[in-house]
């Protein structure tokens, strides 16, 4: 029967953090997942690696540690790292004292206001009308997540020797004990990280935390002529949904206009967010729809606002639309993520927000500190 320190049940970007953060500590891992490669949020997504904007407190710190981590790793992983930092560019005067009030914050260390000169060199296809307040972030950085989990699971597997188990169902978890569809592994410790599977293992645990799903719609659009999208892009609409600037006393004046003059955005939850691909091509998005069993169905109005609102942003003639879908995660109304302790040897670990990318590596330390002590 094979027998591991740790296994990890889940191969997306939470499990596969948690499974590096366990290496580096000389642990012999196992990632175990259902399906034969990750097809879930981890690869739904932008591959944006946000710090800026991360709610103040643990979410932001968890932010920061995790882009470090990205930082040292992605060469060694083959990973390229497509673009780096934000431009928030903002129209509406509320938006300009909320990006002031955020820039006193600490959060607002290393970030700077921008002319709107400056914000064209970064983004030249930036309408002058939608650059009056620009924020920039050096913070971020943007790989391709379609590519960059694959390339980091082979990563772990070559650099730690780390064994996967694909296709492979678990059925139950009693630590050292792990039922599987392959048969029964042995691990010291184990650590659940399930994603918005909320049914398949300790389901009873998990609806403690009032967990929901967040189904998004995203798109790929490509200009008719290429353009360089320096760093990320977002708008107003971001200084009202992300909760580091949207918690500001500032932001309540900006809140209140976007929900009067952009009702259909808010009450779809759409905010924008544009990245730019090794081809030349975007990746736009997004809209948030919560319901316990999301419908599988992209709706074109939503999609049109999203598009509505880019246009707004970024002149972009003759663009046109080759993909589209649709991604889920798991929500929850008053955490960004919870780990789980149902025994000294097993933890269950679930980010309740839309920004694993952005925060799992930061996570992945903290559970393993807290299953084996701090790295020496």
């Amino acid at each position: 029967m094979p027998h591991y320190d740790i296994a990890i049940v889940g191969a997306g970007i939470v499990g596969l953090a948690h499974a590096l953060a366990a290496a580096k500590r000389g642990k012999r891992v196992v990632v175990i997942d259902r399906d034969a490669q990750a097809n879930g949020a981890s690869v739904r997504n932008f591959g944006f690696v946000t710090v800026t904007g991360q709610q103040a407190g643990d979410c932001w710190d968890k932010a920061r540690q995790a882009r470090d981590i990205w930082v040292e790793i992605v060469d060694d992983a083959g990973i390229d790292v497509l673009q780096r930092g934000l431009l928030l560019a903002t129209r509406l005067d509320e938006s300009e004292a909320v990006i002031d009030a955020f820039l006193r914050t600490e959060m607002g260390e290393g970030c700077e206001r921008l002319t709107l000169d400056e914000a064209r060199r970064l983004v030249p296809a930036l309408r002058p009308e939608a650059g009056r307040f620009t924020l920039y972030s050096p913070h971020e950085l943007r790989v391709e997540s379609r590519t960059a989990i694959p390339l980091l699971a082979r990563y772990l597997e070559v650099k730690y020797d780390i064994e996967f188990r694909r296709s492979t169902a678990v059925s139950a978890v009693e630590p050292p004990r792990i039922e599987t569809s392959t048969g029964v592994i042995e691990a010291e410790t184990v650590v659940v990280c399930p994603g918005d599977d909320f049914r398949s293992l300790f389901a009873d645990r998990i609806a403690a935390y009032n967990v929901t799903r967040c189904k998004l719609q995203m798109m790929r659009v490509v200009p008719a002529q290429r353009v360089s999208l320096n760093t990320a892009v977002m708008s107003d609409l971001g200084l009202g949904r992300y909760l580091g600037y949207a918690e500001l006393p500032e932001a309540t004046a900006l809140k209140a206009r976007l929900d009067r003059e952009f009702k259909p955005e808010r009450e779809n939850g759409i905010h924008l967010i544009v990245t730019q691909s090794e081809d030349g091509s975007l990746i736009v998005g997004d809209s948030h729809h919560y319901s316990e069993t999301p419908d599988p169905f992209g709706l074109e109005r939503v999609d049109r606002l999203t598009l509505d609102e880019m246009d707004a942003v970024l002149n972009l003639p003759g663009r046109f639309i080759t993909e589209r879908w649709i991604g889920t995660y798991a929500s929850a109304p008053d955490r960004w993520r919870f780990t789980d302790k149902p025994s000294d040897a097993l933890r269950i670990v679930v980010v309740t927000a839309g920004c694993g990318a952005s925060t799992a590596f930061g996570i992945g330390e903290e559970t393993i500190e807290d299953l084996y002590g701090s790295a020496a």
